[in-house]
């Protein structure tokens, strides 16, 4: 199982970035994530900001949630992946995506991608960085004709992708170790439903097994003080609620939905340091707890 937190992710909110990633390493959380928006002026680079997080942490993983493909290549981003990997021992996770806000991708000088090419590098990409990790055997693509290149001595991370389409959730079920529904999905929602078979499927197509793939949820919702009436809205989407609620939804999840992970992102008007607090003492042991028994 994987607990962690969304961070924040503003040029103005550094102070809260490295203080918040060092509160989460403390009290014991799984792993940290950032965004992947380098046309947004405003926001951190993701890759800049994980690899001072992971250098300001010891047991904290970190990953892109997710990785803009088409503006990092994948040849590139494999040495980024590998020497995380190296200097963090192993704490790095790849965080993938396709690519989907093309309307501001291109603004960075990078041509569209139809649907199918984009999902056909997406797969490409995730072949590739595990090609030229430990014991890999590196082949030019459609997309990436790489010359003669050598892996490096260090092991494959793990790779999370945010998959929304058909096409991709299959690339995913051949390729990944995780899935993060978007638009912050769970196991309750319309959009699982549909789109985990398809992955569960073509997992099953390479000789892989469902349970290869796990399901990391993005979860964000308020950890309030006191109990709340509705813990979801009249969309069907978690709001939030005490620490006890959290406690039951998310065994729910893991125990009878085979849920694998939460990444928690703090909503409502107590601080960002005082929910993640209440997450990483209290609703993430007990759900472990829980769940041993």
């Amino acid at each position: 199982m994987w607990f962690g937190y969304g961070s924040p992710a503003g040029v103005r909110d550094v102070g809260a970035v490295l203080q918040l990633a060092v509160q989460a390493d403390r009290d014991g959380l799984d792993h940290v994530s950032v965004s992947d928006h380098p046309y947004v002026a405003n926001l951190l680079d993701g890759y800049a900001t994980i690899g001072v997080l992971l250098g300001r942490t010891t047991r904290l993983s970190a990953f892109v949630n997710v990785t803009n493909l088409p503006l990092r290549p994948a040849p590139v981003l494999a040495r980024t992946a590998t020497s995380l990997a190296a200097l963090s021992e192993g704490r790095f996770i790849l965080g993938l995506g396709a690519g989907g806000a093309w309307d501001q991708i291109t603004t960075m000088g990078v041509p569209e991608l139809r649907p199918a090419a984009a999902v056909q590098a997406f797969e490409e990409a995730m072949q590739l960085v595990r090609g030229l990790s430990d014991g890999g055997d590196p082949q030019p693509t459609k997309h990436y004709p790489i010359g003669k290149l050598r892996p490096a001595p260090v092991a494959a991370p793990l790779i999370w992708t945010g998959s929304n389409g058909p096409k991709s959730l299959a690339a995913t079920g051949r390729q990944a170790d995780g899935w993060i529904p978007g638009h912050s999905a769970d196991w309750l929602s319309e959009r699982y439903r549909w789109s985990r078979p398809i992955i569960d499927e073509a997992a099953l197509s390479v000789g892989r097994k469902p349970a290869d793939v796990a399901t990391i949820y993005n979860f964000p919702g308020e950890l309030t003080s006191t109990p709340v009436r509705r813990t979801r809205g009249d969309d069907g989407m978690w709001i939030g609620g005490s620490t006890g609620q959290w406690v039951d939804e998310l065994t729910d999840a893991i125990l009878n939905h085979g849920a694998g992970g939460f990444t928690f992102f703090p909503r409502g008007t107590d601080p960002f340091d005082v929910q993640l607090a209440r997450w990483s003492t209290e609703v993430v042991p007990a759900v472990r707890a829980a769940i041993s028994r």
